[in-house]
Protein backbone atom coordinates (compact mmCIF):
# COMPACT_ATOMS: atom_id res chain seq x y z
CA UNK A 1 0.00 0.00 0.00
CA UNK A 2 1.25 3.46 -0.88
CA UNK A 3 0.54 6.55 1.16
CA UNK A 4 -1.17 9.50 -0.50
CA UNK A 5 1.36 12.36 -0.62
CA UNK A 6 -1.36 14.97 -0.07
CA UNK A 7 -2.42 13.25 3.15
CA UNK A 8 1.20 13.13 4.25
CA UNK A 9 1.73 16.91 3.98
CA UNK A 10 1.12 17.52 7.72
CA UNK A 11 3.46 14.63 8.56
CA UNK A 12 6.17 15.98 6.26
CA UNK A 13 5.79 19.40 7.88
CA UNK A 14 6.05 17.87 11.34
CA UNK A 15 9.20 16.00 10.35
CA UNK A 16 10.75 19.16 8.92
CA UNK A 17 10.05 20.94 12.22
CA UNK A 18 11.62 18.01 14.08
CA UNK A 19 14.67 18.25 11.84
CA UNK A 20 14.96 21.93 12.77
CA UNK A 21 14.62 21.08 16.43
CA UNK A 22 17.32 18.42 16.10
CA UNK A 23 19.62 20.95 14.44
CA UNK A 24 18.94 23.18 17.45
CA UNK A 25 19.90 20.38 19.83
CA UNK A 26 23.17 19.88 17.97
CA UNK A 27 23.93 23.60 18.18
CA UNK A 28 23.14 23.58 21.88
CA UNK A 29 25.59 20.72 22.44
CA UNK A 30 28.29 22.42 20.39
CA UNK A 31 27.79 25.62 22.39
CA UNK A 32 27.99 23.77 25.71
CA UNK A 33 24.47 24.70 26.76
CA UNK A 34 22.85 23.55 29.99
CA UNK A 35 22.10 19.83 30.15
CA UNK A 36 18.49 20.36 31.22
CA UNK A 37 17.79 22.61 28.22
CA UNK A 38 19.36 20.10 25.83
CA UNK A 39 17.39 17.18 27.25
CA UNK A 40 14.15 19.18 27.11
CA UNK A 41 14.69 19.97 23.43
CA UNK A 42 15.72 16.39 22.69
CA UNK A 43 12.50 15.14 24.30
CA UNK A 44 10.53 17.51 22.06
CA UNK A 45 12.28 16.09 18.98
CA UNK A 46 11.52 12.56 20.12
CA UNK A 47 7.83 13.34 20.66
CA UNK A 48 7.58 14.98 17.25
CA UNK A 49 9.10 11.91 15.59
CA UNK A 50 6.78 9.60 17.52
CA UNK A 51 3.72 11.62 16.49
CA UNK A 52 4.82 11.58 12.86
CA UNK A 53 5.31 7.82 12.96
CA UNK A 54 1.92 7.21 14.52
CA UNK A 55 0.28 9.51 11.97
CA UNK A 56 1.86 7.55 9.13
CA UNK A 57 0.74 4.19 10.53
CA UNK A 58 -2.75 5.49 11.35
CA UNK A 59 -3.17 6.96 7.86
CA UNK A 60 -2.07 3.68 6.31
CA UNK A 61 -4.54 1.76 8.44
CA UNK A 62 -7.32 4.20 7.58
CA UNK A 63 -6.58 3.82 3.87
CA UNK A 64 -6.75 0.05 4.19
CA UNK A 65 -10.13 0.24 5.86
CA UNK A 66 -11.70 2.93 3.65
CA UNK A 67 -10.49 1.74 0.26
CA UNK A 68 -12.97 -1.08 0.32
CA UNK A 69 -10.33 -3.65 1.14
CA UNK A 70 -11.62 -6.67 2.94
CA UNK A 71 -10.83 -6.16 6.62
CA UNK A 72 -9.98 -9.85 6.83
CA UNK A 73 -7.18 -9.29 4.33
CA UNK A 74 -5.67 -6.54 6.51
CA UNK A 75 -2.45 -7.87 7.95
CA UNK A 76 -3.22 -7.21 11.61
CA UNK A 77 0.07 -8.64 12.80
CA UNK A 78 1.98 -6.36 10.44
CA UNK A 79 0.07 -3.28 11.63
CA UNK A 80 0.60 -4.32 15.25
CA UNK A 81 4.32 -4.69 14.61
CA UNK A 82 4.46 -1.21 13.05
CA UNK A 83 2.68 0.35 16.02
CA UNK A 84 4.89 -1.47 18.52
CA UNK A 85 8.03 -0.44 16.68
CA UNK A 86 7.16 3.13 17.61
CA UNK A 87 6.63 2.35 21.29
Amino acid sequence: MKLDPTEMTPVVNRLKRARGQLDGVLRMLEEGRDCEDVVTQLAAVSKALDRAGFAIVATGLQQCLTNGDDVDSLDVKKMEKLFLSLA
